[in-house]
């Protein structure tokens, strides 16, 4: 198994540590031709407007936009889900827009609000795990056929759509391997 992590910006070293513990080959994409012969791709945490920026001056964002088009599984936390989403509210600029999904960014507050909370997630985990929010967006909006994982204080913080996993939180900052192993049974299909 061959999972790539955007490398340009964020929380990368976090996620190759996570997969590698789950003994999948990592590739740390900072080149288009880096996105070819991957199972799945991680879109980290970061700074979504500067991600945004280096995916097109590196020239990645539209092969990676064709490739998640044509089914490459693809994980986007926080910055990452914001790249993903299809609208941003009060924001006329989204990025790759290939996920039915409108998103709040740093909807908790800023960095002084981040918290820490822990739930059970069906179809993830069997117990409570931890889920770390660090000016976390959360979504506001989902398209009909995008599933809904796991909500907190009533607001939407993971889903999925086809190849499409996202979430709020930092599965990767956590000792937890669940959302890792989750996302690699995805690119396994």
């Amino acid at each position: 198994m061959k999972i790539g992590v955007l490398a340009l910006q964020g929380g990368v070293a976090e996620h190759i540590h996570h997969l590698k513990a789950l003994h999948c080959e990592t590739v740390e994409v900072k080149r288009p031709e880096e996105l070819d012969d991957l199972q799945g791709i991680i879109l980290p945490g970061g700074e979504s407007t500067t991600i945004g920026k280096l995916l097109r001056k590196t020239g990645i964002f539209y092969k990676l936009k064709e490739k998640i088009t044509n089914g490459l599984p693809v994980w986007g936390t926080c910055a990452g889900m914001i790249l993903l989403a299809k609208n941003i509210e009060n924001d006329e600029k989204a990025h790759m827009q290939v996920m039915d999904i409108t998103v709040k960014r740093n909807a908790y507050g800023s960095q002084i609000n981040s918290f820490l909370t822990y739930k059970k997630i069906d179809g993830i985990c069997s117990k409570k795990i931890p889920l770390v929010f660090i000016r976390a967006p959360y979504i506001t909006e989902i398209g009909s056929d995008v599933d809904v994982l796991c909500r907190v204080d009533d607001n939407i913080v993971a889903v999925r759509q086809k190849n499409m996993l996202a979430t709020s939180f930092h599965p990767e900052l956590t000792d937890n391997l669940q959302f890792h192993k989750y996302f690699i049974g995805i690119c396994e299909k």
